[in-house]
């Protein structure tokens, strides 16, 4: 069981598919429009559980909890080979401009 005052991450649909615009990619307007908010819950429950948390700025929202206890993660993606040169070429090309 989780408590009520638990650090939670919720996970809760923004928009159905056949809500979505039309001007938008196929497979993108085929998948569901989801948002995940972390907060504490208002309630004791379980992870699959409909809660309303309420964030640490004082905002209540509801959704399925997904996650107890979620930690916060930041990724700019995988490496990125022509990233690594890129900044140098740039310049070389400008100072050659000059």
């Amino acid at each position: 069981m989780i408590k009520a005052g638990t650090w939670v991450e919720i996970e809760s649909l923004v928009l159905k598919c056949e809500d979505r615009a039309s001007n938008i990619p196929e497979d993108t307007k085929n998948t569901p429009l989801k948002m995940w908010v972390k907060g504490f819950t208002l309630e004791n429950c379980e992870l699959g559980d409909i809660v309303e948390i309420e964030t640490i700025i004082g905002r209540k929202e509801k959704g399925k909890v997904v996650k107890e206890k979620p930690n916060y993660t930041h990724s700019f993606g995988d490496y990125v080979e022509e990233l690594a040169y890129i900044g140098k070429q740039a310049k070389c090309c400008l100072n050659n401009k000059r």
